[in-house]
This record gives C-alpha cells, sequence and structure tokens, in this order.
C-alpha cells in the first residue's frame, strides 16, 4: 500500500486500515461520503493525522 496504509489478514479480516490503528480506509471514506469533514475524523480518531486521512484517497486512486 504506502507508509500510512497498510494491509494485514491478521488485522480487521486483511481490510486496508490506517497504520497502527484498526481503522479501515473504507470508513473513513465512508464518513467523508456521509458529510463528516476531516477536521471531524481528526476528532473522532485523535491518533490519525491529517495525512492519514489524505492517504485513504491515493490507495482508491491508485490502478490495481
Amino acid at each position: 500500500m504506502n507508509d500510512q496504509i497498510t494491509a494485514s489478514p491478521l488485522v480487521c479480516h486483511g481490510q486496508a486500515c490506517i497504520h497502527g490503528t484498526r481503522i479501515p480506509v473504507r470508513q473513513v471514506l465512508r464518513m467523508l461520503a456521509c458529510g463528516d469533514s476531516v477536521e471531524d475524523l481528526l476528532q473522532e480518531f485523535p491518533s490519525v493525522t491529517r495525512e492519514d486521512i489524505l492517504a485513504c484517497f491515493d490507495v482508491t486512486t491508485k490502478p490495481q
């Protein structure tokens, strides 16, 4: 993936997650799509950085 996004079969059933957390990329994107702002996510997940959130977009836009 990249430095901020990882996937392991031992964490969240192999879903892409923010590194060092159990926060799935799809959850971050879902929250943003439902109207939450980046600032809302930073408050909801204090261990996550703005760069972590932005890295979620990179995972979804890179060709497979």
